[in-house]
């Protein structure tokens, strides 16, 4: 008679809680708005054009999108372009920031983060996810290692299989 094995999964057993970044990312589209055609020869805010481009732009086609608003020429853009910009697209954009897109996805990763329960996670061990399909700017690792600090039991990055360990709470 043939014995069955049972496999055990000690990863499973072992309480350890993986928190996987990726799930946390924002999934409308980014866009990058450049304001650099908006202006008189590419280089020179005019307000009355720069207000008439901003009333008949069609904002609607931003809905749930996310927006890095920014000026690739080298131009001095007075701030309030920004803010007509920013009141114009309000009602319609998920987020919208002045930056690029990496800025763009930072403020993304910041807001989700700042939405997540830490309570939950006291006196836990936790493990960062190290690999993930989308690109997670590191803001976000170590954002959400200076959440968490105050609650787990250890903290950890990578894979359950082989982990680095970040932190420890001293007893």
């Amino acid at each position: 008679m043939t014995e069955i094995l049972e496999i055990e999964n000690k990863v499973a057993q072992s309480g350890l809680i993986t928190l996987n970044l990726e799930e946390y990312c924002n999934q409308n589209e980014r866009i990058l708005f450049d304001i650099k055609e908006w202006l008189y020869e590419g280089i020179i805010l005019k307000e009355k054009v720069f207000r008439e481009h901003v009333k008949n732009h069609n904002w609607k086609q931003y809905i749930n999108k996310n927006i890095a608003f920014t000026c690739s020429s080298d131009s001095i853009i007075p701030t309030w372009a920004y803010m007509l910009l920013s009141s114009a697209i309000q009602p319609y954009a998920s987020c919208y920031v002045f930056g690029d897109l990496h800025l763009l996805e930072i403020v993304l990763f910041k807001d989700a983060i700042a939405k997540i329960d830490f309570e939950k996670y006291k006196d836990t061990r936790v493990i960062i996810k190290g690999c993930s399909d989308v690109k997670v700017p590191v803001f976000a690792y170590i954002e959400i290692c200076n959440k968490l600090l105050p609650y787990v039991k250890s903290l950890m990055y990578g894979e359950a299989c082989s982990n680095v360990p970040i932190y420890k709470k001293s007893n």
